[in-house]
């Protein structure tokens, strides 16, 4: 009972400590590897109230590997097979040629600044091919590249990690008989280990993943057991390849989420969801676990030699690997350059570095802080310069302004025509193929496709896409629709028009609060109306911001003389509302009315690059220099004087200006 009075506080504080560096990574905008390493090497290093060892016993290395295990199934559960028709001979060859390039020359150079042996430096070598999943997916979140380069990486961190993990196996039991100098068993073992642990890795991998989606297929098994079921099997699948074939686990589980992903008629979407939990949790303490099991001073004692030895295979090993297993491969100079520049390791190479650092007792010692040499560096650099080289090769948008919408009437393709000559790049989804003929024959970007279907993660090119908005005359696909894409945009960046449809009062909050999206325009602009007001031939009209100042402004002082203006009331005459906010200060007891007539609804604002989604839960605030995409029943005619206004502002310089 003491120990497990001891063990209680300590996975408490693990659990506290991981997800409280992962929001505050969120929050300042930094890799959470980062934090998460500093963190553990604090907490037990110098803090010492986190020590793995005396807590979990025999347990920590289990407990390490199931979780690996745990996170690269939930990484093929992401891998879509629909995804290489144009990407496959790159993977291929990253996956093959780069990995033979990164390990021989990873071994070259662990031998000559790193000092190791060479049995050693080929471990070491083989350990450090795995790039890092639990990285990539957050920077290819953040960066979102297009085209191809962004499945690329994807792919190879997912699949190159258990591919490096049966290469260290590989290495390691053939460490022994080389350096007794039996050569001939050498290679044989490594053949029969290398056939043994596909055969069983793929069959573990398969065989539960058929299983479950028969299961699901046949409705044999209730949705609230699903998640249970699934983590069952995983682990199973996981202990059982593990014990017919050593470290054939992590490429059981990582084919089981492949065969899951890309198994017909069964949806995945709510094992995605569970497993992307487990996963994060695992992921902030382990990086905290394996962090603190690292003395600070073996980081030290390494000297210059570990921050040299990630420097080259930064500068030097990853370039060559991409070059020559890229060539021939279709891919342009900047998409090679890009994944020549995004390598980043993580859990994977933590853990197996920990494991056969502890198999090779003291010849193996110096791994470990060589391997977090390599984490810590290839995270920083990649993580904090990768946005910026994926936007100098023209592969990404710095600040990603683009819309994709869900629908395309003739509402909707009246907003992308409105919005595209201004800058800002639309596509438009749905199901119905007249409506996006018309938008392609228009020049617009459509695509026909289900926006609740995986496909449209495939057909979409969600480069430069920042923003989401359904508009769909279902209210219900647009709700879920918006869940969805919450997910990839921000909640702040997912927006729904609202519907007529009326719903009980018992759902409205429920429903509408916390799954809809942001109510898009106003709450009294509706699907339906909206569309009326267009098939009426409104038109959307593009005015600067002075025109809307001026007017509100004249607007206001006419009923309130005695009063300035301010932003605020400004901000409240130009929201669509029945009424306009009478200022505090005025003398009248009734707020002014505006009649129906002159009733105008602000869309979109766009400030320099910058497109603001006009929401029923902001503030319209403009102010000068901003163009304003506006719907109104009449036509708004800037009047002569403001013309004129405008222009001897543009024609006179500023005070001081050159």
């Amino acid at each position: 009972m003491e120990e497990a009075g001891d063990l209680l506080p300590s996975l408490v504080v693990l659990f506290v400590l991981g997800v409280t560096t992962q929001w505050i990574a969120w929050l300042i905008r930094i890799p959470a590897i980062l934090l998460l390493l500093a963190v553990g090497t604090i907490a037990g290093s110098f803090l010492e109230f986190v020590r793995p060892e005396e807590v979990f016993h025999d347990l920590l290395l289990p407990i390490v590997s199931l979780s690996v295990g745990l996170i690269l199934f939930e990484g093929g559960l992401n891998l879509r097979f629909d995804e290489l028709r144009q990407t496959w001979r790159s993977l291929t060859g990253l996956l093959t040629i780069g990995v033979l390039v990164t390990w021989s020359l990873a071994t070259l150079f662990g031998v000559y600044i790193l000092r190791l042996e060479l049995p050693v430096a080929t471990l070491l070598g083989s350990v450090l091919v795995v790039t890092g999943p639990t990285v990539i997916g957050p920077l290819l979140r953040d960066i979102r590249p297009s085209g191809r380069v962004g499945v690329i990486a994807k792919w190879e961190g997912i699949v190159i990690d258990p591919l490096g993990a049966v290469l260290a196996v590989l290495v390691f039991n053939a460490i022994v008989p080389f350096t007794n100098g039996e050569l001939d068993s050498v290679l044989w073992r490594s053949i029969y280990d290398l056939v043994m642990t596909l055969i069983v890795g793929t069959t573990c991998g398969v065989v539960p993943a058929v299983v479950l989606a028969l299961l699901m297929r046949r409705f044999l098994l209730p949705d609230y057991l699903q998640n249970p079921v699934t983590l069952t099997l995983v682990l199973t699948s996981f202990a059982t390849a593990n014990h017919l074939q050593s470290e054939a686990g992590l490429l059981a589980v990582t084919v089981m989420g492949i065969t899951l992903a890309n198994s017909k008629r069964i949806d995945v979407s709510k094992i995605i969801e569970f497993k992307e939990s487990i996963a994060t949790l695992l992921i902030s303490t382990l990086f905290i676990i394996l962090s603190a099991r690292v003395p600070f001073q073996s980081l030290v004692e390494i000297g210059w030699r570990g921050p040299a030895f990630a420097a080259v295979l930064i500068l030097v090993v990853r370039p060559a690997s991409v070059w020559l297993s890229t060539i021939g491969s279709g891919l342009s100079l900047a998409e090679r350059g890009f994944l020549a520049w995004f390598a980043p390791r993580g859990i994977v190479a933590a853990a197996v570095a920990s494991v056969f650092a502890i198999r090779m007792e003291e010849a193996g010692a110096p791994m470990v802080p060589a391997t977090f040499w390599v984490i810590f560096l290839t995270v920083a650099v990649y993580g904090l310069t990768a946005p910026f080289v994926a936007r100098r090769f023209g592969l990404a948008v710095a600040d990603a302004q683009g819309i994709l919408i869900a629908g395309a009437n003739k509402t909707v393709r009246e907003i992308a025509s409105t919005l595209g000559p201004l800058g800002f790049h639309v596509t438009m989804v749905d199901t119905q193929f007249p409506r996006i003929r018309r938008a392609t024959q228009a020049g617009l970007n459509g695509c026909f496709a289900n926006v609740l279907s995986e496909e449209v993660l495939d057909l979409v090119d969600f480069g430069g896409i920042g923003k989401f908005i359904a508009m769909t005359a279902n209210d219900q696909v647009n709700t879920l629709a918006t869940v969805r894409f919450r997910e990839l945009f921000g909640r702040s960046n997912v927006y729904q028009l609202k519907s007529n449809e009326v719903r009980p009062s018992y759902l409205e909050t429920r429903w509408q609060n916390h799954m809809a999206g942001r109510t898009l325009f106003s709450d009294d602009l509706t699907h339906e109306k909206l569309n009326m007001m267009i098939e009426q031939g409104v038109k959307l009209q593009v005015l600067p911001s002075e025109y809307f100042l001026e007017k509100t402004t004249e607007k206001i002082s006419s009923k309130t003389p005695d009063v300035s203006p301010s932003s605020d009331m400004i901000a409240a005459a130009v929201t669509p509302v029945a009424k306009l906010v009478a200022p505090a200060a005025a003398t009248t007891d009734k707020p002014a009315t505006i009649k129906e007539s002159e009733k105008w609804w602000p869309l979109f604002i766009v400030d320099a690059k910058r497109l603001i989604v006009c929401s029923s839960d902001t503030k319209v605030t403009f102010r000068s220099g901003q163009k304003v995409v506006v719907l109104s029943r009449q036509k708004l005619e800037m009047p002569t004087s403001l013309i004129q206004k405008m222009a001897e502002r543009i024609e006179t310089p500023a005070p001081g200006a050159t």
